[in-house]
């Protein structure tokens, strides 16, 4: 059974879409997306992709949609846990050579741009809750130095030699380090005192046995 351009443009839309917000789209999120007005005929294609091993669904549950094991496999280096509530120590640089965990995703999920490194952190803490980020679940970094408005970053405040993971936002020669969770406030730093270390491209959800 052959993988059509509309189906690939479906997968591509799926994993941008898992990426940014670390859930799947909607069908009419999907539909929207492509060009089908018809949510029965995305249900058709999401069927025939799951047939094809690209695409795993759950059909009771809503977003109910997984990447497939059709998609290849890469494995990112594991380098530590970061804490997405208070700031915790920068954690030390490691190359992948000297990684002792690895983590096995999806290579369709990975970053396309040549010379970025990607690594993986576990998530301690509760700060980014909204935004669907666990304790305990796995972000997938892409190596970066700046950032745009809303990015989900790992930031260096460079005075207390610390590193959080928080959403970056630019006011003027300010920056606001934004947690997703109503309980907690946000951090303003000088611009010249935080640097980006990392901006998340995937989040891997960790259930509980």
């Amino acid at each position: 059974m052959a993988r059509s351009d509309r189906r690939e443009r479906i997968l591509q839309f799926i994993q941008e879409y898992i990426a940014k917000n670390g859930y799947p789209p909607t069908i009419r999120e999907i539909g929207g997306q492509v060009g089908i007005k018809s949510t029965s005929v995305v249900e058709y294609h999401l069927n025939k992709m799951t047939q094809l091993g690209m695409l795993e669904r759950e059909q009771r549950v809503s977003r109910g949609l997984r990447l497939g094991r059709e998609s290849t496999p890469g494995m990112v280096p594991l380098l530590g846990t970061i804490v997405a509530g208070e700031p915790i120590p920068v954690l030390d640089e490691r190359t992948a050579e000297s990684a002792d965990d690895w983590v096995e995703v999806a290579e369709s999920l990975l970053p396309r741009r040549p010379g970025r490194g990607v690594y993986a952190l576990t998530v301690k803490g509760d700060s980014m809750i909204d935004a669907l980020v666990h304790d305990g679940d796995i972000v997938i970094m892409e190596h970066a130095d700046a950032a745009s408005d809303g990015d989900l970053v790992a930031a260096w405040i460079r005075d207390r030699e610390e590193t959080t993971l928080k959403r970056y936002y630019r006011h003027g020669d300010r920056i606001r380090l934004q947690p997703a969770n109503p309980s907690m406030d946000p951090i303003f730093v000088d611009e010249a005192n935080v640097a980006i270390q990392g901006r998340v491209v995937a989040v891997i959800r960790r259930v509980a046995a």
